[in-house]
C-alpha cells in the first residue's frame, strides 16, 4: 500500500506543475515501476514539462530517450541539446552522456578535449560505479589526445562552473 500512495502522490505533484515530480513520475512510465505501466508516450510527456521548468534530472532523461530512441525518433542533436543543459547544472550522469556524444561524434562534432572535459567533470561529481566508469571514460579519450590536448580539457574542467536552472 505504501508504494501506492508514493505513486499518487507524485501523480499529485506532476499535475500540480511540480518539475521533481514530473520528473519523477516520466521515470515511473519510463521503468513500468511505482504501479504505472511502461509507457515511453508518458514518459516522454512528464520528462517534457520537467525539462521545460529547467529540472536537471528531467532534462537528462529526455536526452535519454531521444539518444536511444525510446518513444521518439531517435534524435543525437536533441539528445545533445537536453544533456547539455542537465550537464551544465552539474548533472553527473548528464555529463558522462555529454562526454560520449562528444568522444563517438553523435550529434556534435566530435572533440576529444570536450569529451574529457565531460568525462571529468562527470569522474568528480559521481560515487562508487559511476565515478569508476567515468574516471575510465576518461582515461580512454586521453590516449586519443596529445599532452596539449589533456592540458587544455583539464583547464575547462578547473574553470567550469555550474549554471542555474533557467
Amino acid at each position: 500500500m505504501k508504494n501506492k500512495k508514493s505513486a499518487e502522490w507524485v501523480l499529485e505533484a506532476a499535475k500540480q506543475g511540480n518539475a521533481d515530480g514530473q520528473s519523477n513520475l516520466g521515470t515511473m512510465y519510463l521503468y513500468g515501476i511505482g504501479g504505472a505501466a511502461q509507457d515511453y508516450s508518458e514518459a516522454l510527456k512528464w520528462f517534457r514539462k520537467s525539462a521545460e521548468q529547467g529540472n536537471a534530472d528531467g532534462q537528462r532523461n529526455l536526452g535519454l530517450m531521444y539518444d536511444r530512441g525510446m518513444g521518439v525518433v531517435q534524435d543525437y542533436e536533441e539528445a545533445s541539446k537536453w544533456y547539455r543543459m542537465a550537464a551544465e547544472q552539474g548533472n553527473a550522469v548528464a555529463q558522462f552522456n555529454l562526454g560520449e556524444m562528444y568522444d563517438q561524434g553523435r550529434g556534435v562534432i566530435q572533440d576529444h578535449i570536450q569529451a574529457h572535459m565531460w568525462f571529468n567533470l562527470s569522474a568528480a561529481g559521481s560515487k562508487g560505479t559511476n565515478q569508476e566508469q567515468a574516471a575510465k571514460q576518461r582515461d580512454s579519450v586521453a590516449r586519443k589526445m596529445t599532452a596539449q590536448q589533456i592540458a587544455e580539457a583539464q583547464r575547462l574542467a578547473r574553470e567550469w562552473k555550474p549554471k542555474q536552472a533557467k
